[in-house]
């Protein structure tokens, strides 16, 4: 219990923040709601600043976890792309209308919980630092590239429900 308890006390205040953010971000998206599309947008650029930071040029010797960040955000990236969240557009603002969905707030929680295990474990155990960093950075790779993708999917979408409008 005294080493969860380390843990917790040792995360950084802005992973509390983050955490907060996503969990209330993911609540908010259950409910149907409209938003411009500069909003809708916030999620995908966190996730995609946060795995473009772990990847740490310069850190280290070896290149394996640059090339599992850039394997790992290849691989995803289609999968955002092609797995758009659907969404209408309001001919008048020009804002985007989701259903409302519990997928963002489980997609959310599972990144944070796979990004902060990995934080952890690389913080805590010598031993296991460089699996971690090469699993770190396909998870941030991951992230990366699917919320590209997504975001790529979405602009496209709003970009063409825009065009159908005039």
């Amino acid at each position: 219990m005294m080493f969860a308890y380390q843990i917790l006390v040792h995360t950084p205040p802005w992973v509390w923040i983050l955490f907060a953010y996503l969990v209330w971000q993911g609540i908010k998206a259950m409910q149907p709601r409209k938003a411009p599309i500069w909003r809708a947008l916030i999620v995908p650029v966190v996730f995609i600043v946060w795995g473009i930071s772990r990847i740490g040029f310069g850190q280290h010797a070896n290149a394996w976890p640059l090339v599992a960040w850039i394997a790992a955000a290849l691989v995803l990236l289609p999968l955002g792309v092609l797995t758009p969240r659907p969404f209408d557009v309001d001919h008048k603002t020009g804002e985007i209308i989701r259903p409302g969905s519990a997928f963002a707030l489980v997609r959310n929680l599972i990144v944070f919980s796979l990004q902060y295990a990995v934080g952890v474990i690389s913080a805590i155990d010598a031993g296991d630092r460089a699996l971690a960093i090469i699993v770190g950075r396909a998870i941030s790779g991951a992230t990366a590239g699917y919320f590209f993708g997504s975001m790529i999917a979405l602009l496209i979408a709003y970009r063409r429900k825009r065009a159908a409008d005039a």
